[in-house]
């Protein structure tokens, strides 16, 4: 195979599918993105179209490959990351009786409720899932109690990664790191847990084998093949979740090392050796290899509250943008890039989806604190980039006690393309942040993993020398200390308002 110079990242989102075809050095040669849309139909309830994210992530592999120019002999291998917590229930032939149920669905909440009452540190412990209405297993219960006619009929339970092999090639496993994500995982033994298994009210033999993120699949369905361009000898190698895959892809891997990825989501992680959990149950650890486990915490609220502030505050700059072929997002940034940090003492819990990590509440709500008369759409607008920060902050904070403190933050995803957010998280942290120049770090770490998989490379922890950085971030520490005194004040927010945000999330649902 060493005429290969090529791998290919699919990378499976939450509503997008990407594709980047990555030289060996890390280098991205050609990449290409296809959304989809999310459908709510029911409050709380968050689906997809499975076919229709089968459908981008071919014809994304189809555009890479074709304004590439490149001859299909010359990749090594696809590799393949995937957003955690999908659920489809599928027949005898593998058809889906369900839509795509996503981590944001929070039609479990009472559910998880009971589970959390009962033996959810138990299951927690075991699993390293935290109980939450973004599992597997809170939606399976959701399922039995409700008779729910999809789970009824059900032959398989599969993730959205497991949905395409099998479209794709007839056959596949599970994912540690897929499979983690379940909650039905045993993450000490990396087999199906029958105490889980009997909550979910199924059996293992519904569940596809886990396997590592080598396992390698070939002989593509020659329709597939056709329509994605590519030969059907081709080597898909299964990968994991995007978390490990971006800690990877960005050389998080090493002792102290944390990678902050903000997407629409986000998350704080950290690679560790052994399983690593506590009974504060604040933190997720799932398994990537036998050997190698990822720890940390998601919020909901990443990027999605950017989006949500030029909704509703960015009328005007989405029209000039549209007037002057800029980007609305860069507008609203200048404009927030105005205001000191700290935005003159307001603060923005940003719980506009609820929240996972550190509270786990799917009730917690958005709230600004401390406006007065003097603020304007600016200081909203950067307090709103400074809440997302401070609670990954708080998250960090968990992390350090689980696994020690921190030296080298690595930040990827979408809000790495924007400087005055990575200061920010610089200054909040008060750490140097680098920036690899792609911000597809799933990708690069599917595409790795399969580049290991298929002999190209000898390890994992190689890929540190093939990431092409950008510039980094340094802290301003008269900054990180207006940020020290706001963050006190942030951290006791949450516990002064949760009840009253139970008491609102009943009035909305009624």
């Amino acid at each position: 195979m060493k005429n290969k110079q090529y791998v290919i990242g699919l990378d499976i989102g939450t509503t997008s599918a990407k594709v980047v075809l990555f030289n060996y050095l890390g280098n991205a040669i050609s990449e290409h993105e296809i959304e989809y849309p999310l459908s709510h139909p029911s409050p709380g309830w968050v689906e997809q179209n499975p076919d229709e994210i089968e459908r981008a992530a071919v014809k994304a592999i189809h555009t890479v490959v074709q304004q590439s120019q490149i001859e299909t002999e010359e990749i090594a291998a696809v590799g393949i990351s995937a957003a955690m917590h999908s659920l489809i229930c599928l027949d005898k032939n593998n058809n889906p009786l369900s839509p795509s149920i996503t981590w944001a669905d929070c039609r479990s909440v009472e559910q998880t409720e009971q589970l959390q009452q009962g033996k959810g540190i138990e299951i927690y412990l075991k699993t390293g899932t935290p109980i939450h209405p973004m599992s597997p297993l809170s939606k399976l219960i959701w399922m039995k109690e409700n008779h729910y006619e999809p789970y009824l009929k059900a032959k398989k339970f599969v993730s959205i990664k497991e949905y395409l092999l099998l479209k794709w090639f007839g056959i596949c496993g599970a994912d540690y790191g897929i499979a983690s994500a379940s909650g039905l995982l045993n993450m000490h033994t990396l087999d199906w847990d029958e105490e889980a298994l009997e909550l979910a009210g199924i059996s293992r033999e519904q569940l596809f084998q886990p396997v590592p993120p080598t396992e390698t699949y070939q002989e593509l369905r020659g329709e597939i093949a056709q329509q994605m361009g590519i030969r059907n000898d081709l080597p898909f190698v299964i990968g994991s979740s995007d978390g490990p895959l971006a800690n990877l892809g960005i050389g998080a891997i090493s002792d102290g090392d944390i990678a902050i990825t903000i997407g629409t989501s986000g998350a704080i992680r950290q690679m560790v050796s052994t399983p690593q959990t506590d009974h504060h149950q604040e933190t997720f650890c799932y398994a990537f290899t036998n050997d190698m486990y990822v720890i940390g915490g998601p919020t909901n609220n990443g990027g999605i509250v950017l989006r949500w502030l030029k909704e509703t505050l960015g009328e005007l700059e989405m029209v000039k943008a549209l007037e002057d072929n800029q980007d609305p997002y860069e507008l609203l940034t200048a404009l927030a890039k105005k205001v000191k940090p700290g935005s003159e003492g307001l603060l923005f819990l940003p719980f506009l989806n609820g929240e996972r990590a550190p509270h786990w509440n799917a009730n917690a709500k958005g709230s600004y604190i401390g406006l007065t008369q003097s603020h304007k759409k600016e200081h909203l607008l950067r307090a709103g980039l400074e809440g997302v920060i401070f609670n990954i902050y708080q998250i960090g904070e968990t992390l350090e006690r689980l696994s020690g403190t921190s030296n080298r933050l690595l930040a990827s995803g979408g809000f790495a393309r924007s400087p005055l957010w990575l200061q920010i998280l610089a200054d909040i942290f008060g750490k140097e942040v680098y920036v690899p120049e792609s911000h597809q770090s799933s990708a690069w770490g599917a595409a790795w993993t399969a580049l290991y998989a298929v002999g190209e490379v000898d390890s994992f922890e190689e890929i540190k020398n093939f990431i092409p950085m950008r510039n980094s971030f340094i802290p301003n520490e008269k900054n990180h200390e207006i940020y020290k005194r706001l963050y006190t004040a942030y951290k006791e927010l949450y516990p002064s308002l949760k009840s009253h945000f139970e008491t609102l999330s009943k009035l909305q649902k009624n």
